[in-house]
């Protein structure tokens, strides 16, 4: 039998067995024979979850979605996906990440899909699902879930996360009283969607914008808002246009200059620092070589141009309303590859070449930035050879450059246990060091990073300490934190060696992070270290711990890395029983 062009006329289109039992089974669900006439089929890959308060509304996206595919000829299948919640998954969704990625792109492979809609929204399920539609690299677009309203609190504005910690302090400092706290609960979160701060969700929407995988404007329109169902059905009708013409294909949208122009727009925004593993990680599905230090070659060159929390002042709602990521691309122009490929079939240029900028203290210009560099820098130097990062744009300038003795914490639990201990000696100049809190050693890298401050320091007044780990921190946190130490220290990595008492500089401007201990001390040290056992001896958990790559290479799988493009004749094979 001769492939058609369309995959799902492998499956639906034969006058066979395979064809029979094919259609049959889907008239179970009340199909007619229309839907089998020559069709393109699109899948709608839908993280929706009660578990996952960020993607809780996609069934009602998913709907929007189908009206559009069934409008423009095609069949809408919505299938589920694992749903990643932030808030909720312990220890951590990035250490099920690469596990999503692996279920996107099964369920693409496997299924009768001639492109796919892919339906996200908390942190991990937005770099989950482009992983996953990379390596199938079946023709495919994004629809986010949006973020939610802002939080009103009496008369002050709440963003998700970063008041959530900032609030936090003020409780533990003992400024705030319980019943206050209560109260403000009940304001921060207040519809559908992810944080509306410029955290690891509203970044990585921004990301796949930038990217060419959604449709223009898709990353800033609030969840409840009409217009996002709106756009959710036209990305519906834009499916079909894709599957009828095979593409673009991810492999197509997804090339070196679309990484650029994402790098790019990632530190004009101020976007959260797990843009880069996430980046890191879906280049390497594609095969786009993306070194650590190119998000520093950029980073130098592009101004931070946005306004939003924690790097500023305004939240996602503001963001919209100002223009969104469109009016940040058109500023961004003179430095982007414009003629960058998008989903929609048009250039970069072509999508945001009219669009407008509605209030510039949240959307400053190119000429007049908030400040000459982008939000994230990489450091280097002794401490972490393989690189480590620090979101400048949320750190404290007096920080920037420092030499402080190390108060060292030897895992997450060690931390908390001690942490307020007055027994333990920490001043407003001590750097805290996180160890075994990486890929491998928490395991899965949570967001730790932004170590807490004694409460005792907090009580005097202190809001910020350079606090060095292998984790990552929320998008929505702020401070002088240095993340993604690699190696990492379970994998005997520098960050290992450190000892109380050891000195340690920090020099931002110089891009580097030294630990001022001799190299025959450090050699001794290294020789009496031994690695902690596993934490895992089978299932998933033993899968990640032997094959996730360090954090600057994405964290990826090392045997994920690059892609397997489905073929038209490909199909299941007999699967009737």
């Amino acid at each position: 039998m001769t492939a058609h062009p369309l995959r799902s006329r492998n499956w639906f289109g034969r006058r066979d067995l395979d064809g029979f039992a094919h259609r049959s089974w889907l008239k179970a669900e009340s199909f007619s024979d229309l839907v089998f006439d020559g069709r393109p089929v699109v899948g709608i890959a839908n993280s929706w979850s009660e578990l996952n308060n960020c993607n809780a509304h996609l069934r009602q996206l998913a709907e929007a979605v189908k009206r559009g595919v069934w409008s423009a000829g095609g069949f809408p299948l919505e299938f589920p996906v694992i749903s990643l919640g932030e808030v909720l998954m312990k220890p951590t969704t990035m250490l099920f990440r690469n596990l999503m990625a692996m279920d996107v792109e099964e369920c693409i492979r496997a299924y009768p899909l001639d492109a796919v809609v892919l339906l996200a929204g908390c942190d991990k399920t937005t770099p989950a699902m482009l992983m996953g539609a990379a390596s199938a690299d079946v023709p495919a677009l994004m629809v986010t879930g949006g973020p939610m309203l802002r939080g009103t609190w009496r008369s002050e504005e709440l963003g998700s996360g970063t008041d959530l910690w900032r609030l936090w302090n003020e409780r533990r400092a003992g400024r705030l009283s319980d019943e206050e706290l209560c109260e403000a609960e009940s304001c921060m979160s207040r519809s559908s969607g992810h944080c509306m701060v410029m955290g690891t969700a509203s970044t990585m929407a921004a990301m796949a914008e930038a990217l060419g995988m959604t449709l223009p404007g898709n990353a800033a329109i609030p969840a409840p808002d009409a217009r996002r169902l709106a756009l959710a059905e036209v990305s519906g009708r834009r499916a079909v246009e894709l599957a009828l013409a095979g593409g673009p294909r991810p492999s197509e949208i997804l090339t070196a200059q679309a990484f650029d122009n994402a790098i790019r727009a990632d530190m004009a925004i101020g976007g959260s620092t797990n843009a880069i593993i996430h980046l890191l990680a879906l280049a390497g599905r594609v095969g786009v070589p993306l070194p650590l230090a190119r998000f520093d070659e950029l980073s130098k060159t592009t101004p931070l141009l946005v306004n939003l929390r924690p790097s500023g002042k305004y939240l996602m709602e503001d963001f919209f309303y100002a223009g969104g990521l469109p009016a940040v691309l058109r500023e961004l122009l003179p430095l982007l590859h414009a003629g960058a490929p998008t989903v929609n079939g048009k250039a970069l240029a072509d999508n945001v070449g009219d669009a407008r900028c509605w209030n510039e203290d949240v959307i400053r210009p190119l000429a007049m930035p908030l400040a000459p560099e982008g939000g994230t820098v990489i450091l280097f130097g002794n401490l972490c050879p393989d690189g480590a990062v620090l979101k400048q744009s949320a750190a404290s300038a007096h920080l920037l450059t420092h030499r402080g003795r190390a108060v060292v914490f030897e895992d997450h639990e060690d931390l908390h246990r001690r942490i307020d201990d007055p027994s333990v000696a920490i001043d407003e100049r001590s750097v805290l060091v996180l160890k075994h809190v990486g890929p491998r050693g928490a395991p899965g890298m949570p967001e730790w990073g932004a170590a807490p401050i004694p409460a005792r320091l907090l009580r005097q007044g202190v809001k910020d300490m350079v606090r060095i780990s292998d984790a990552r921190m929320s998008g929505t946190s702020y401070g002088t934190v240095v993340l993604h130490v690699a190696p990492e220290s379970a994998v005997g990595g520098p960050l290992a060696l450190v000892s109380d008492g050891d000195e340690i500089e920090l020099d931002v401007p110089r891009r580097s992070l030294t630990l001022r201990v001799g190299d025959d001390e450090l050699g001794r040290r290294r020789a009496a270290w031994t690695p902690r056992p596993p934490r895992f001896e089978r299932g998933y958990g033993r899968l990640f711990l032997d094959h996730a790559l360090q954090a600057n290479e994405g964290c990826d799988f090392d045997f994920l890395r690059g892609k397997t493009p489905v073929r038209a004749e490909d199909t299941a094979g007999p699967s009737h029983s």
